[in-house]
């Protein structure tokens, strides 16, 4: 594995300077355009399918044409598609369908949701379609909006606050929008369920800029002006209390951040943290303890889009620190993970191979690795993953890279989107035609196989592609977005990203978050500037990152068109001794930059010998063949050089029910 020190810079090139065009040598640009068509006419096929079948009802089942509440019972299909209406410059049905939420949607409903889902899908939907309503450079601005969407996403997040009262500042997984956190919901969390929100809640920040929500920088120091904002925060917000440990862990009055960006930042914070001295996350912890109570470390199932989002918030706020953490993430990553082409799972301690497994969750890695400027892995992992949806014609959730077949108990495909997330991504960084050819297989699989009366079924199985009778909403909000994007771009973009006013990023639910400058051009630093000094005992140890960063603050940073731009040499030797000290917060002399931070690794005080096991480095399997999958078994190593040791045979297990799978 590589020693990668990325600076996403190529994202910049590749957003700012449209490439030439370019179709596919079997796609035809009239076939193309047909393909753009064909894609349109499937999200009116399943939209309207909900619209008659299922609407207000969360989602549609597609082969009984009925509709079911699977969320929290507010239109979540509807919700979910509001910039896919926007994006194909549908004006009537997304006027129409912002005017029905702005007067009937409310969440002051007695229902325990998932924090995760629930902000992906829903406070996302509402934040992107607030923003394309509410602009006049978007050309699908509503003259008789009044920032209807906004006002409800405002009190949705509200709702979601007390999850987030926890002594490590990771949130629970489930919250109820009337009477907050039960006593007895579970303290376990996945990492992706607690660290995806940071991009849905830092926008509502930057939109809402809530004085109420600043509370104080010690309680010691203003005890009563602080009970006091709790009191009047909690009178405003019924049903979403906060406590007094909650409050006091949000520095927010020395950053100049506001209340819902940072609870979000403290727990990507704790998260890692609790990192492995390897720089490995592991799958779920306890959000009271900090305990990983799974310590499978991988890039799909419960952990993918915590990866996603240390990028993107960097690249939508420009907040370096976000980049510092996802350059150890991602090094970590392509070191222990990365069996070329391939991704497994080790344990988080000791990079022991754990489960030898392509999920298909991990198959937005190659679009992430688009944004990072990393094409080459990428290339070779998206082909490794798309011959299995040639193999089967879908993705299965599981793919044992051991036996080349269908993992046990995780033979569905529940129309995922991370495989043509990553086609579009790949084809708009390099033209090449491969990935239009994807896309048009992509297209005559779900055409063939998963088409239905209404809308489009799950696959229950791949092998014989058995249907479900359910459609979940982000089969609207990223699978068919993503597949008319590629096409689109092809023959010649003519759309609200590609052309329009603003750079975007898309969310993990496949959003449209731009970078205006009310967005992105803000230079808030939301963090902690140190944890306390105690002059005494400022040699802590630091983790194996803290030592090769070479860390030193950000310099350089330039902005250009909508973007900012930085680079940040890392040298410790720049820091400068803070004026204050003791025990008030502020920049300690001698930190490193995770230190700096307050993100450096949590070790063990009661251990006083190395872990032998941590020390072991894995001997990682690299070639230049990229082994995909055939119709025919084969026993061949996942490498292609022979070594059968690398990858070993996981034993069987039921894939677990997590709130990140989607």
């Amino acid at each position: 594995m590589k020693d990668l020190n990325l600076v996403p810079t190529f994202l910049w090139c590749l957003l700012l300077f449209p490439l030439h065009k370019a179709v596919a040598n079997g796609v035809t640009p009239e076939e193309t355009k047909q393909l753009r068509d064909e894609v349109r006419e499937m999200f009116y096929h399943a939209f309207d399918g909900y619209m008659e079948h299922a609407f207000p009802l969360d989602e549609l089942r597609p082969l009984t044409c009925e509709g079911e509440d699977t969320l929290g019972g507010y239109a979540l299909t509807l919700i979910d598609s509001l910039d896919t209406l926007a994006l194909l410059g549908d004006r009537e049905r997304f006027t129409a369908s912002v005017e029905w939420i702005g007067k009937n949607l409310r969440f002051d409903i007695n229902k325990t949701v998932s924090i995760f889902e629930t902000t992906i899908r829903v406070l996302g939907g509402l934040l992107s379609a607030h923003l394309i309503a509410s602009d006049y450079a978007t050309g699908m601005r509503i003259p008789s909006y009044d920032n209807e969407l906004l006002d409800l996403a405002e009190d949705l997040a509200r709702r979601l606050l007390p999850a987030f009262d926890t002594p490590t500042g990771i949130p629970f997984g489930s919250v109820n929008l009337k009477y907050g956190v039960d006593e007895h919901e579970s303290k376990i969390t996945s990492t992706a369920g607690g660290g995806t929100l940071t991009l849905e809640f830092g926008v509502l920040s930057r939109l809402t800029n809530d004085p109420t929500l600043l509370l104080l920088m010690e309680p010691l120091v203003y005890p009563d002006l602080q009970s006091q904002l709790i009191e009047n925060f909690n009178a405003n917000s019924p049903g979403s209390k906060i406590s007094f440990p909650l409050a006091v862990r949000i520095d927010v009055r020395r950053s100049g951040c506001h209340f819902f960006e940072q609870v979000t930042k403290n727990a990507v914070r704790g998260l890692w943290a609790r990192r492995s001295k390897l720089n490995l996350v592991g799958a779920h912890i306890n959000v009271f303890t900090g305990e990983w109570t799974q310590k499978d470390a991988g890039i799909g199932t419960s952990i993918d889009s915590f990866y996603e989002y240390l990028l993107k918030a960097y690249l939508l706020f420009g907040d370096e620190e976000y980049l510092f953490i996802f350059q150890e993430a991602y090094s970590a990553a392509m070191h222990y993970l990365y069996n070329d082409p391939w991704y497994v799972e080790v344990n988080m301690d000791s990079a022991a191979i754990v489960w030898p497994l392509f999920n298909s969750l991990q198959a937005f890695w190659p679009g992430l690795q688009v944004l990072a400027g990393d094409i080459d892995p990428a290339i070779r992992t998206h082909t490794a993953f798309f011959s299995v949806w040639k193999r089967y014609g879908f993705t299965p959730e599981g793919f044992n890279l051991a036996t080349l077949s269908v993992q046990h108990g995780q033979k569905s495909y529940p129309l995922r989107p991370e495989l043509i997330e990553s086609t579009y991504w790949l084809y708009k960084a390099t033209r090449n035609p491969r990935y239009l050819d994807a896309g048009r297989d992509i297209v005559a699989s779900l055409q063939y196989g998963a088409r239905c009366p209404c809308g489009y079924c799950h696959i229950s199985d791949v092998e014989f592609h058995k249907r479900e009778d359910h459609m979940e909403s982000f089969f609207l909000a990223e699978t068919v977005k993503y597949l008319w994007l590629l096409f689109d771009l092809a023959v010649g973009p003519d759309n609200l990203v590609e052309n329009g006013p603003y750079k975007y990023i898309f969310s993990t639910e496949g959003h449209l978050l731009p970078a205006t400058p009310q967005i992105s051009l803000l230079q808030e630093h939301c963090s902690y500037l140190g944890a306390y000094c105690n002059r005494d005992s400022l040699k802590e140890e630091p983790n194996a990152s803290d030592k090769s960063a070479d860390s030193q603050e950000t310099n350089g940073s330039r902005v250009s068109e909508g973007w900012v731009r930085t680079r940040f040499p890392l040298d410790s030797s720049s820091f400068e001794a803070s004026p204050v000290s003791g025990l008030i917060k502020g920049l300690c002399p001698g930190l490193t930059h995770a230190q700096k931070y307050g993100i450096s690794y949590l070790a063990s005080v009661d251990t006083p010998h190395e872990d032998n096991s941590a020390k072991q480095k894995d001997v990682v399997v690299k070639s230049q063949a990229i082994v995909v999958v055939s119709d025919q078994i084969s026993n061949q190593s996942l490498s292609g050089d022979g070594n059968d040791n690398n990858v070993k045979e996981s034993t069987e297990r039921e894939p677990e029910s997590d709130p990140s799978q989607s």
